[in-house]
């Protein structure tokens, strides 16, 4: 479980974060939306200790992550997956090289075929198997997405974050993102946040959606309750993106 608890943050002047409460349990699909610059990436840094609160803390399985040094940090974010918004593949490496980069960082002698099979396993996962010697260039948007998926997955992580996982693509690939999310987090058993302002993510994959709104949050609850709220503010921004 992840529980969130008045989170504020700040960049100079600007509030971001206002005091965020939010929980989080095992095992379900939470996707956070909310217009842009409103702080959504800002919140999921938080979580895995990229940026510490001004106030406020987040807790991840009952551990304060604020007050953690540096070895258990370490430790925490191997319980974290992260999909990056535009993948953040590196084009001097193969697709191997790319998912199998934390294996062979974490191990003072890494063993290459237990790397390579592993690798192999989470190509597979994602639908990707056969393209090991790739190189990111060679890849649809579509591919380097799941590519990037499957080096979130590499380290079996109870936690994935995603952020932005449909950003860039067609409607076609989208779906098949949102359903590899879905698949991965029934087959696996994983916590899944997801980021986004993709209201058709929101419909696909949701157990529950927490909108952000000038720094709090201003809706928690399922999608169809949601899209049936007649509330202003959830009225507007629905509209705007598009549904």
């Amino acid at each position: 479980m992840i529980e969130i608890k008045n989170l504020h943050k700040k960049f100079g002047t600007k509030k971001v974060l206002k005091g965020i409460n939010l929980n989080i349990e095992k095992g379900e699909t939470i996707v956070i939306i909310g217009r842009s610059g409103c702080g959504k990436s800002v919140l999921i840094k938080h979580i895995v200790g990229l940026l510490q609160p001004d106030d406020g803390y987040v807790k991840v399985e009952g551990k304060v992550v604020r007050d953690l040094n540096e070895k258990e940090l370490y430790e925490l974010r191997k319980k974290f997956g992260f999909l990056f918004q535009g993948a953040a593949l590196f084009d001097s490496m193969t697709v191997e090289e790319n998912v199998g980069l934390s294996l062979m960082e974490s191990s003072a002698k890494p063993h290459t075929e237990k790397i390579h099979n592993i690798v192999d396993e989470k190509l597979s996962i994602v639908e990707l198997s056969g393209i090991n010697h790739f190189k990111p260039a060679e890849l649809s948007g579509g591919m380097k997405k799941r590519v990037g998926l499957a080096r979130a997955l590499v380290t079996n992580p109870d936690y994935i974050l995603y952020d932005e996982p449909t950003t860039g693509l067609d409607p076609i690939m989208s779906d098949s993102i949102d359903k590899l999310i879905q698949d991965l987090s029934e087959k696996l058993n994983v916590t899944s946040i997801v980021v986004t302002h993709d209201m058709q993510t929101v419909r696909n994959v949701a157990d529950k959606v927490a909108m952000i709104h000038e720094g709090l949050v201003y809706f928690t609850g399922t999608p169809d309750e949601l899209l049936k709220s007649g509330d202003s503010v959830i009225v507007d921004f629905i509209k705007r993106t598009g549904i």
